[in-house]
């Protein structure tokens, strides 16, 4: 076979292909849509196809059941009055004012952490220029009260960290978004 035979009888298949497709395709996308506005008139004037809103529906006041491996005494009835206040309503404003003070806390410690060092950093200069012995020891007890508040305040940087990290952790069983608390 040429080179010419060839070209023409894929040229042949190319220009019959879409036409079988379209001859073997039973209904056509017009006859389906004019089959779907007839059916949904129907359904329409039947009325098989109401749409059930919450005005439609009737005010029960069911209780829903306990959750599963709760005591009696677990699920107290509304009725009864307790001693603890209500706990407020923990919607985004509420975690971001939580998670907010505790930066603040946090950053606050960080800061006089910071500033503390560069005292304690100063004492320990002076204290090793200084050649009187009583000026020395004022430095000296200076510098140690300076080292112990250091200390101190480390802790509470630590406890800082942690609470964020239980914050973040209590709100990620709680499914909150993780945008609540930026």
């Amino acid at each position: 076979m040429s080179s010419k035979s060839v070209l023409a009888a894929i040229l042949g298949v190319a220009l019959l292909a879409p036409a079988s497709v379209l001859a073997l395709q039973k209904p056509t996308l017009g006859e389906l849509a004019l089959e779907e506005q007839e059916r949904r008139k129907a359904l329409k004037a039947s009325g098989a196809g109401k749409v059930v809103t919450n005005d439609d529906l009737p005010r029960g006041t069911v209780a829903a059941p306990p959750p599963a491996g709760t005591t009696p005494a677990a699920t107290a009835k509304p009725d009864e009055k307790s001693d603890k206040p209500a706990e407020p309503a923990k919607d985004e404003a509420w975690w971001k004012a939580r998670m907010n003070q505790e930066r603040e806390v946090l950053g606050r410690n960080e800061m006089f952490a910071l500033a503390l060092q560069t005292r304690i950093n100063s004492l320990t200069n002076d204290f090793s220029s200084r050649d009187d012995p009583y000026q020395r020891a004022q430095i000296s007890e200076e510098r140690v009260k300076a080292i112990h508040e250091m200390d101190r305040l480390k802790t509470e940087v630590e406890l800082s960290r942690k609470k964020i990290n239980d914050i973040e952790e209590e709100a990620r069983r709680a499914s909150v978004p993780p945008g609540w608390l930026r």
